[in-house]
């Protein structure tokens, strides 16, 4: 439920960050050989994202693992920064704040487990996922009624999108 404290929020959101396992996808990851490594993206996250940057909002992955599917899916949908391999996800978030020029209350961070923590606590709206584990949901501003890699990251740019009373506009261009 949005309350009248995080509609504020949400009406200063301009870039939208996510993790990838977990939130852009269930968590699942397949192995195969020569260094292969599948993940299962969902195709309304993928518009959610496109209905994102058809809104205005900047949009980042912050993600610990390095993967060339999470590259070509970010290429694919043209997110506006990828940072992978991080490790210590905050110095990623702080440079996302310096690419956009945007304050850490500008920015919706979505994740899943205790390495989003920080950035759900750092961010002006800190989401956690459904599948998130119980210390990222005490965290969060929001919870998605979605699993990740289940339409929850669509789910939040709706939210933003409807906060921000830019969500009929965009969908009569449909």
């Amino acid at each position: 439920m949005i309350t009248g404290t995080n509609r504020s929020k949400l009406k200063k959101i301009k870039v939208v960050a996510m993790d990838v396992d977990g939130v852009l996808t269930d968590g699942g990851i397949v192995l195969g050989s020569n260094d292969m490594e599948l993940k299962v993206f969902d195709v309304q996250d993928g518009m959610g994202i496109t209905l994102a940057r058809m809104g205005g909002l900047k949009t980042a992955i912050i993600t610990g693992r390095e993967s060339e599917a999470v590259t070509r899916r970010s290429q694919e949908l043209k997110f506006d920064a990828l940072f992978q391999g991080a490790k210590k996800k905050k110095g990623a978030f702080l440079q996302l704040l310096k690419k956009f020029n945007v304050s850490a209350q500008e920015v919706c961070y979505i994740g899943d487990d205790l390495l989003d923590l920080k950035l759900i606590k750092m961010s002006g709206f800190g989401v956690a996922v459904l599948n998130a584990r119980p210390e990222v949901k005490r965290a969060a501003d929001f919870i998605t009624n979605e699993y990740g890699g289940r339409g929850a990251v669509r789910e939040v740019v709706e939210v933003i999108l409807k906060t921000q009373k830019k969500w009929k506009t965009l969908v009569s261009r449909f």
